[in-house]
């Protein structure tokens, strides 16, 4: 999984919105150039994401909102980390062309 999402990683820059915002679980918050800078950097480096329940799916026109929840591993500043998030994305579509527009995880303990 780690070489699939590095060999994609100009695909995931491009289904993001220029004004995008993530919230993370630990209550972290990137703009695109904050998300864009860290992930090139490889600061983070995800191994596997994988969904695990998609629980919503609304969509009205050109906004969608989908509720979900993944199973995350990979590194941060070096030290390994796997974890479940309940997410929350809100995605626009703009000249036919789906684009992430705001994240939001919250962490599920065990």
């Amino acid at each position: 999984m780690d070489r699939y999402l590095q060999n994609n990683d100009g695909k995931i820059i491009d289904v993001l919105c220029p004004d995008v915002s993530f919230g993370h679980s630990n209550g972290w918050v990137q703009n695109f150039e904050d998300f864009k800078k860290d992930f090139s950097s490889k600061k983070v480096i995800y191994k596997e994401i994988q969904q695990i329940e998609l629980s919503e799916f609304k969509r009205d026109k050109n906004t969608a909102s989908i509720r979900r929840k993944i199973k995350v591993s990979g590194t941060y500043k070096n030290q390994d980390f796997e974890m479940k998030l309940a997410l929350l994305e809100i995605w626009i579509k703009k000249n036919a062309v789906w684009k992430l527009w705001s994240r939001q995880s919250v962490e599920i303990k065990p």
